[in-house]
């Protein structure tokens, strides 16, 4: 794809948002070639050619009588592939609300719903402050992971080593050590994988020259791992690191940065629309919005970029200004069913920071969507006066 081609791409996404009723729209696309070669006195010699990608929009529509706007970003995924991420593929549908592309991106067809759900934003209800059963797609969960499980299983923030940037973990090792502490349900299954096809942390081998693998965090509900590399790997007891370190670039220091970490799918056959249809009263939420955290990541909230409401097991509506708060235990015990693996998809951080001096890296969170009893949801609307 040329630059020109490019161009046209980006603006023919405009196009179409203002055709659809938009009143701004920004358009851009990310793109990375990681080209690696590394050799160490220990005898390697590796070359590894990496590929990123990751579309993005934001679409606002003013209510020109009002004054009131409503924003809706691109709910596309970053991804480990190049250009054939952008070829047209079957987006999933769960009762006739679009969640999210699987495997192959159309951004144009994103920009034109996401037209209509701005439009659609801005009349909807606001929540009612209370406990909802919440089903979470992966567009979603992905950040829900990433805050909650991945940063807290990295060894080095367990360590402390993290505290004056961004905090350290509640994760301690008196709680692996004890072999039995229950971060969550039965049904929470966390696996960390550096070779997961696809995925913004794929790589053979990581800055250290460690062959990268997958491996355990979180088995039936119990901690049973962490994220380590060649100085931390003794303090677990393993014999060798885990190939997850990673430094931004060749004049940069490399240092424990988290692999992949994902929730892995239900065994059971299951759909979304399955898991729906067992509601009362609940909120089905798409996409990543805005979140805060604690110290040591264990208190958190998270918002979104779409909210329907269910009743009796039916989509009624959409609904706005929502967000859910709980500690982190409580919110991953509440982990009552997860879809199967026909609706797994990778979400993720495309520039994720650690560390000081800071470096960035990439890294995906895949999940099927999944359903959270009796969580406690707040209101947002700022109101003044």
């Amino acid at each position: 794809m040329t630059s020109k081609e490019k161009a046209e791409m980006l603006l023919s996404v405009n196009d179409a948002a203002m055709k659809g009723g938009a009143s701004f729209i920004d358009t851009a696309l990310f793109l990375v070639n990681e080209q690696k070669y590394f050799a160490s006195t220990d005898g390697s010699y590796i070359d590894q050619d990496i590929h990123r990608i990751y579309p993005v929009f934001n679409v606002t529509r003013i209510d020109q009588a009002s004054g009131k706007f409503q924003t809706r970003q691109a709910l596309s995924s970053p991804v480990g592939m190049g250009y054939e991420y952008l070829t047209a593929g079957a987006n999933d549908k769960v009762q006739g609300v679009v969640t999210r592309y699987k495997n192959r991106y159309d951004m144009l067809e994103d920009v034109r719903n996401a037209a209509a759900d701005v439009t659609q934003k801005i009349s909807a209800k606001t929540v009612e402050p209370g406990k909802y059963d919440l089903i979470l797609d992966p567009s979603h969960l992905w950040l829900t992971i990433h805050e909650s499980v991945a940063h807290p299983t990295e060894l080095d923030r367990v360590l402390g080593y993290e505290a004056n940037y961004a905090g350290t973990s509640f994760l301690s090792l008196d709680k692996w050590k004890s072999g039995n502490f229950h971060f969550g349900s039965k049904l929470m299954n966390i696996v960390a994988d550096k070779l997961q096809p696809g995925s913004l942390g794929a790589a053979g081998y990581d800055d250290e020259g460690v062959k990268c693998g997958k491996w355990d965090l979180v088995r039936d509900g119990v901690l049973v791992n962490y994220q380590a590399i060649r100085d931390q790997a003794h303090i677990i007891g393993l014999n060798a690191s885990q190939g997850c370190c990673y430094a931004q670039s060749w004049a940069d220091v490399q240092f424990q940065r988290m692999p992949n970490v994902s929730l892995q799918p239900g065994k059971e056959r299951l759909s979304v629309d399955d898991m729906i249809k067992d509601v009362k009263k609940g909120i089905y939420i798409i996409g990543d919005g805005s979140f805060s955290i604690d110290q040591q990541r264990y208190n958190f909230q998270f918002g979104g970029q779409l909210f329907y409401e269910i009743k009796d097991g039916k989509i009624v509506g959409m609904l706005k200004d929502v967000a859910y708060q709980a500690t982190n235990q409580e919110f991953w015990n509440s982990l009552v069913a997860v879809a199967d693996e026909r609706d797994y998809r990778l979400g993720g951080a495309f520039n994720d920071g650690k560390g000081q001096p800071g470096q960035s890296n990439a890294v995906s969170h895949g999940s099927s969507t999944a359903r959270f009893n009796g969580v406690n949801v707040i209101n947002t609307a700022i109101k003044i006066g």
